[in-house]
Parts: structure tokens; C-alpha cells; sequence
């Protein structure tokens, strides 16, 4: 099936995942993740990008980002892309690529569902079992949301913002909504439209976006295609 073609209107968050090549380890150690989150800081201000949710898992990475230009978003990924593997390589005696293909992404509608993908980012490493609160994950942005930690890489979205004007009352909410995961539902609603390049909202935002980019961003409909309709790009 052709893949659909990447849609990334300014100011549209977006949910990124990037995986290792057939799965395997990107990050071998903490410097490793320190080098990234390096460069994840320098290249999100130098495309014009905030962040804010992220992850670093063993083998992939998840980003909440939105973007402030036009494109600003593939620049900042290749960008690191081009540094780390380097670094990578470098260090592990190995040559080649890295990552699988080009990254997964999808459009975040604010009001329903950005808080949802914070909260899907930050509990990734419970909910592989690397440890039961997420605060004891040293490599996500959960100490910055939910525990007051100072970054210079974060930039609170403004559904985050709207949690509570008084930053420890907003950080205690926060912490309250991430005691549970989201549901069994949601969870498999954002891996299909993460990994097909969907949008992530309701049929009001996706017909917003359809009609601003003039690209399709919802799935199509089970059956058997139609003769005159034209093959996804």
C-alpha cells in the first residue's frame, strides 16, 4: 500500500515516534541519551520547533512537538538524525543506518486528545515494566510536567498551561491524570494513526485538516475500492 503523504500544518501538534532498525538498541547507555537530548534541545530551537512531551526508550523515541514553520519539523528530525547516527556509529564500531526509514507521525487534535498523548508518552516505561511510577524514568519529560524540574527543552503547550494557573497546583493535577493509563481503546487508536499517518481527533478536526492541506488524514472505509478513485501518494 502507498503510503500516505506526511501532513504537517504550523501550529498542528504532532505525536513522532522514531524506532531503531528492526528494532534494535539506539540508546546503549546514558550518554547516549544525553547526546541526543543535546541535540533534540539545539535542533527543535534552530527549526522553530516546542516540545512537549518525550520519551527515550532502548530502542525508540516518542516526541510531542508542534511545529512553528513550515517544515520545520522533518528538518529538526534529520537533523539529529544526521548528528546521532554519527555519534553512534562512531562509538559502537559500526557503520550503516540506524533508525527504521523515515519516522511515524501523526496530527494531535488540542482539546480532546493532547493531554492523552502527554500522558501515552510519559508512561511508556511503565508500561513496558521498567518501573512502576514514572517518575523513577530518568529519560522522559515527566520530572519537567509533573514535578517542577527546570528545562530549557520543554515549552508547555497551553492545554498543559490550562491545568492551573498556579504552577504547583497545575503540576499536582497533572501528576493526578497520570495515575492511570489511557484506556485499552485509546491506546490502540493512537498506535494506528501514529503508525499510518493519521490524525488523532474527532471527524470535525480531521475535516479541518483535510480541507487545509487537501490531503486525506483519516483511514479509508473497509471494502472494495472504487475504480475512479486515485491511488494514495
Amino acid at each position: 500500500m502507498a503510503r500516505l503523504k506526511r501532513v504537517a500544518p504550523v501550529g498542528v501538534p504532532q505525536h513522532i515516534i522514531q524506532r531503531g532498525n528492526n528494532h534494535q538498541l539506539c540508546f546503549g547507555n546514558e550518554d547516549d541519551m544525553k547526546a541526543y537530548l543535546n541535540w533534540l534541545k539545539e535542533f527543535s530551537k534552530k527549526s522553530k520547533v516546542s516540545v512537549h512531551a518525550w520519551v527515550l526508550m532502548t530502542n525508540h523515541v516518542h516526541l510531542l512537538c508542534t511545529p512553528n514553520e513550515e517544515g520545520s519539523i522533518g528538518k529538526m528530525i534529520q537533523s539529529i538524525g544526521r548528528m546521532y547516527v554519527r555519534y553512534f556509529n562512531d562509538n559502537y564500531d559500526r557503520s550503516g543506518t540506524l533508525w527504521e526509514g523515515r519516522y511515524k507521525s501523526c496530527l494531535v487534535q488540542n482539546e480532546r486528545y493532547l493531554l492523552e498523548i502527554y500522558r501515552y508518552i510519559e508512561l511508556n516505561p511503565v508500561r513496558a515494566n521498567m518501573v512502576t511510577d514514572p517518575g523513577e524514568y530518568r529519560w522522559s519529560s515527566y520530572a519537567c510536567n509533573a514535578l517542577g524540574l527546570e528545562s530549557e527543552l520543554i515549552t508547555p503547550h497551553r492545554e498543559y498551561l490550562a491545568l492551573n494557573t498556579e504552577k504547583e497546583q497545575r503540576q499536582e493535577n497533572y501528576r493526578a491524570l497520570s495515575q492511570t493509563d489511557v484506556s485499552e481503546i485509546l491506546l490502540q487508536d493512537i498506535r494506528k494513526t501514529v503508525n499510518r499517518g493519521l490524525a488523532l481527533g474527532d471527524e470535525r478536526f480531521k475535516e479541518e485538516i483535510e480541507m487545509l492541506t487537501k490531503q486525506r488524514v483519516t483511514a479509508r472505509k473497509v471494502g472494495r475500492p472504487r475504480r475512479d478513485v486515485e491511488k494514495d501518494d
